[in-house]
């Protein structure tokens, strides 16, 4: 992808474009050989409206001014051509995450752009905006363009593409057209194996109360409210699920949780203890373990070894230190353990964590939260940007913590993965719980609707 868009250089190989082999140096390069790139994290500037980050490096100008008389009636032809309405005069942070995916779209299309390359596109988009770019990408290929889709859910590969590339580690392991396989060859040719996502768990019998918030408010790293009144409650041996669109408070729910933020206004007990004041040693001693959603920043030290990350919360207890002395073979003792418990491919566990792949850092992560045997998990974005087997691995693993008693937090992007493992879930709009649904009782669109503010139940306290 990168090397496709000029951020990286290749090694070696050719890259033919309409037939003619080309070298791209820079993005720039790229745009002129009419390439477009959708980034997972979207490339827009948010205090600019829509019209002024469409025409970014590409300003028409008349008498020296920017013509934005022209610019509009360009980008309105556009939008109407590919049904892609944005309002142009909007700025981007008043927007929804589905306009913003499209604002880039409208972007690659005005730099004149015919092949797309979009990576992982759905990541954070609610069912009904999933369904909408599905039907944009349907027109941009009947218009005559070339799309690469980069994802790591089958259904959607089997749902819009022609052709399937499979990639594992940096090597392709096969070519089909999709006419011709299935979900299970597929995940044989992602992983050497069959995935089954579905996992199996207990019948639902939870058991004492760990986790209770009660109208708790905060505020966000910017210091604009990010929580208004949330309550919420989790037992034993059950999953509670956050459902939302990213950038509804999730990430400040965790944070108050964990004890990374302050909380404005509210409480937070701990098996009837209050502990919003407590700090996260503190709350960690108490039994209360966490999954961060930023792994390289927060949740690991990629610079260290894989054994003293699996020790970042233990390396000052017994019997890893006496005397305020490390005891290296037992901590060896004890990494090389996890590692092979949790199935993290490595060769030894003096190896720098930088090393790994992504699946096997979050393998580390989920080892050294697991291995605490807390009362709680908070597990934020558990399986974000990870291979599918370890997806599998990490989901049956979550449900193993359930079925033993304990309680688990389970905070994702993926409205599928909140679904697929939690007993109850809370929908998250605006830093508001908005809703409540048991397993199975509301489809992905229910939900979704309630995630885009478009519905709203009346929920007490004592219900949550």
């Amino acid at each position: 992808m990168n090397v496709l868009y000029g951020l990286a250089k290749p090694d070696e190989g050719v890259i033919k474009i309409f037939g003619k082999e080309v070298c791209i140096q820079s993005p720039e390069e790229a745009i002129r050989l009419q390439i477009g790139m959708v980034h997972q994290h979207f490339m827009l500037m948010p205090n600019l409206t829509v019209l002024q980050n469409i025409i970014l490096g590409r300003v028409p100008k008349k008498m020296g001014l920017i013509d934005t008389k022209k610019a509009a009636a360009e980008i309105g032809e556009i939008m109407r051509a590919y049904d892609l309405g944005v309002d142009l005069n909007a700025r981007v942070n008043q927007i929804s995450v589905g306009q913003k995916q499209r604002v880039e779209i409208v972007k690659a299309l005005y730099r004149g752009a015919r092949i797309f390359v979009f990576d992982e596109p759905t990541a954070v988009l609610t069912p009904s905006e999933i369904d909408k770019l599905m039907e944009i990408l349907k027109k941009l290929k009947e218009q005559g363009c070339s799309i690469i889709f980069i994802t790591h859910k089958l259904n959607e590969v089997m749902q819009i593409t022609d052709n399937i590339t499979v990639m594992r580690k940096g090597v392709v392991t096969g070519r089909v057209a999709k006419a011709e396989t299935n979900p299970s060859e597929l995940s044989l040719l992602m992983v050497g194996r069959e995935v089954d996502l579905n996992i199996r768990v207990a019948p639902y019998r939870p058991g004492a109360e760990v986790l209770r918030l009660n109208n708790v408010f905060a505020m966000n790293r910017r210091g604009l409210p990010a929580l208004r009144g949330v309550s919420l409650s989790v037992h034993e041996g059950e999953i509670v699920g956050i459902a939302g669109v990213e950038g509804n408070g999730q990430t400040e729910l965790v944070d108050v949780i964990a004890g990374m933020s302050p909380v404005r206004a509210g409480e937070i007990r701990f098996r009837g203890k209050r502990i919003d004041q407590y700090s996260v040693r503190r709350r960690r001693d108490l039994g209360m373990s966490h999954i961060p959603e930023d792994r390289l920043n927060v949740g690991v030290a990629k610079a260290c070894t894989i054994r003293d990350n699996l020790v970042l919360n233990r390396y000052y207890q017994k019997p890893f230190c006496r005397m305020s002395v490390l005891d290296g073979p037992k901590l060896a003792a004890f990494a090389e353990n996890l590692c092979k418990e949790y199935q993290v491919k490595t060769p030894d566990a003096c190896y720098r964590l930088g090393t790994l792949s992504g699946g096997n850092m979050q393998k580390v992560i989920f080892a050294r939260e697991a291995e605490m045997n807390a009362d709680l998990m908070i597990a934020a974005q558990p399986t974000r940007g990870i291979d599918i087997g370890s997806i599998e691995y990490i989901h049956n693993e979550i449900g193993k913590l359930r079925d033993s008693g304990k309680a688990i937090l389970l905070v994702s992007a993926e409205l599928e993965e909140v679904m697929s493992l939690s007993d109850r879930i809370l929908v998250l709009y605006e830093g508001e719980v908005v809703a409540q649904f048991m397993r199975g009782e509301a489809t992905r669109h229910e939900i979704g609707m309630y995630m885009l503010g478009s519905k709203r139940m009346e929920l007490s306290e004592d219900a949550l």
